[in-house]
């Protein structure tokens, strides 16, 4: 069967890519939204968007988006929901994702309408419409109340000094499914840790559970609302948040003890690596189930063993305030022995990374 010319462009992109001729690239791309190919329309509008490998004009790529939305590509909008959310070169407007999610939901997009439903803060209303076949979409938006993702529920202190804390009830059940939900099963793969000599992610023989990570083409407006409360609880500014990783373990799986912080001993260039990337100051995670035997998250050094409840938070500080490694915060992630083990794992550096 001979292409369609509009996919054909896209094709070419590739081609163009992968030969790093990325101007012409970006010229197919845009012959082929011209041709009527809204896989071509989302791509260019990403990558205008984003300034991926393209001039960064956001405007035009966020048309680009909502032209592959009405022709076919509904995930399009959602793509524009989280890059809005994310503030990307750019202040984050919620209000506007809000706004791009619904567009994308109303189209008949599955991740967006999972949203929608689970951060619905009327409860009764969410329940209703999950049995309409007619579902209004911007009623469920409307009952979204994007303000409460800023403030954080009270903190259990579990050591003062160095500060690890518990934060009870962070999430509620239906954002801890949702989170679950829009993980795709076939995208889970083996963890892996930071080599500064290859500089290039390696398998390590002391972690083997696996996890997804969400980078600025996938993140969705719920990752962005998450991070927003871990903001709230430990008090650095979402800014300087990395992308969202979600962990998953099955029984027997874990990582062994093990630090967070940029390490000076093995980090080449470790000076310029701190005023570049900053220190990770503090990891951040939520426990999405605790339908599992086992898996606690263990702090040796500290005599610290924590079995999280479902949607419950708990960050630790892994560094000193003049960013020095705190090497009292040996860790590990203890194997569950029956069931799935499922967290988010958020890493804050000291500086902005977007």
């Amino acid at each position: 069967m001979t292409a369609s010319p509009a996919s054909r462009h896209l094709e070419l992109a590739a081609r163009h890519d992968q030969q790093g001729n990325h101007d012409e690239a970006i010229n197919d791309l845009a012959r082929g939204t011209q041709a009527g190919d809204p896989h071509c329309a989302r791509l260019l509008g990403l990558r205008l968007f984003t300034g991926d490998r393209a001039p960064l004009l956001p405007e035009p790529g966020l048309r680009f988006l909502g032209e592959a939305c009405d022709g076919g590509v509904p995930e399009a909008a959602a793509r524009a929901a989280g890059l809005l959310a994310l503030g990307l070169h750019m202040p984050a407007n919620w209000p506007l994702a809000l706004q791009w999610l619904t567009r994308s939901a109303s189209q008949g997009w599955l991740p967006a309408q999972q949203q929608l439903l689970a951060l619905c803060d009327n409860r009764e209303l969410a329940l209703h419409a999950t049995q309409q076949t007619a579902i209004d979409w911007s009623a469920l938006a409307n009952a979204v109340q994007l303000d409460s993702w800023r403030r954080s529920p009270p903190l259990v202190i579990k050591s003062d000094e160095p500060r690890v804390a518990a934060v009870p009830q962070l999430l509620r059940t239906e954002i801890c499914q949702l989170l679950i939900d829009l993980v795709d099963r076939d995208r889970l793969m083996r963890a892996q840790v930071y080599d500064p000599i290859a500089q290039r992610n390696i398998v390590a023989a002391h972690r083997d559970n696996t996890l997804v990570t969400y980078d600025i083409h996938e993140v969705e407006l719920v990752h962005l609302l998450v991070q927003a409360r871990m903001s709230a609880a430990c008090g650095v500014p979402e800014r300087h948040m990395e992308m969202p990783n979600l962990l998953h373990y099955w029984p027997g799986e874990q990582i062994r003890n093990h630090y967070d912080f940029v390490d000076p001993s093995s980090t080449p260039d470790y000076a310029a690596e701190i005023a570049l990337n900053g220190q990770r100051m503090v990891t951040f995670l939520i426990y999405l189930n605790d339908d599992y035997d086992g898996g606690t998250t263990d702090f040796p050094q500290l005599d610290i063993s924590h079995r999280g409840t479902r949607g419950e938070g708990l960050f630790f500080i892994n560094a000193l305030p003049d960013l020095s490694p705190d090497l009292r915060m040996l860790h590990a992630g203890r194997p569950p022995t029956r069931g799935e083990k499922w967290l988010v794992t958020q890493f804050v550096r000291s500086r902005p990374t977007r």
